[in-house]
């Protein structure tokens, strides 16, 4: 499961890989560099804004199901009944129930779920840019960085983004409405094989992906939900909770006319 990757391209670098042309500049800003990405972070992401590509910033962690809600509310009830000595009225699970905090959740494996498949139309479906991205493996030495190479490209997440969500983030916040975002795993390809067996990020490696991810039928999007061909990533960096560029790195590096990661 990838729960921490890095960002530290610019602007322009993300407009003509995937032709976004509007920017929401109450949330991108500056756009600083983001060496270390955590879930419910705010993050940058590109989403079909009626005809035009937009670049944004939203929070890392699509809700939770449903169910996993209910689930995680009955263990808390159990705790808060424990302490009361009394069972808990409909009202009060019912309020417990509204009020059950959820972090969100940051990688997708399972789009046959009905949970996500509300989400898997092109109208739902973003590109989450990234240049590196870490899988965490105590034994190899904690956080395994991963890129295509040294110099930590520009590629994206095939994403899903769900608009406007009510729910509690965390207690201390309250209720809130936010847009939120997860991107996809799937098999490892072997080098992310030998940190992590379970899984890796559905990762795009050209325009033409990009482009199929964000505007194909479903039938033809879901066949980007594959692992890499073996060689495709290497190892960058171990042991540390950021992955900042390399030295002297050109953080606005001109794309090539035809972007090839490989």
């Amino acid at each position: 499961m990838c729960n921490l990757y890095s960002v530290t391209t610019n602007v322009e670098a993300i407009r003509g890989y995937v032709r976004a042309l509007r920017i929401e500049l109450s949330t991108v800003g500056n756009f600083a560099p983001q060496t270390s990405i955590f879930p419910d972070y705010l993050a940058p992401i590109v989403r079909n804004f009626f005809d035009e590509r937009e670049l944004t910033r939203i929070r890392w962690g699509l809700p939770s199901s449903s169910r996993a809600i209910f689930e995680a509310a009955k263990r808390r009830a159990e705790k808060v009944q424990k302490k009361m000595g009394r069972q808990l009225t409909p009202e009060e699970f019912k309020d417990l129930l509204e009020n059950e905090p959820d972090s969100g959740v940051t990688n997708v494996r399972n789009t046959d779920s009905q949970h996500w498949q509300r989400w898997l139309s092109p109208q739902f479906r973003c590109v989450v840019p990234f240049t590196s991205f870490s899988e965490f493996n105590r034994e190899a030495g904690g956080d395994i960085w991963f890129a295509f190479d040294d110099s930590r490209p520009l590629a994206f997440f095939a994403g899903i983004w769900a608009p406007q969500w009510t729910s509690v983030r965390k207690i201390k916040e309250g209720r809130v409405t936010t847009d939120l975002f997860a991107f996809l795993t799937t098999e490892p390809n072997a080098e992310v094989a030998a940190i992590h067996p379970k899984a890796m990020p559905v990762i795009l490696t050209t325009p033409e992906e990009v482009e199929i991810w964000m505007t194909a039928p479903w039938s033809e999007a879901k066949k980007l939900q594959r692992p890499l061909p073996v060689g495709s990533l290497r190892i960058i960096s171990r042991g540390f909770k950021e992955d900042p560029p390399p030295d002297n790195d050109d953080l606005a590096p001109e794309l090539p006319a035809e972007p090839d990661l490989f």
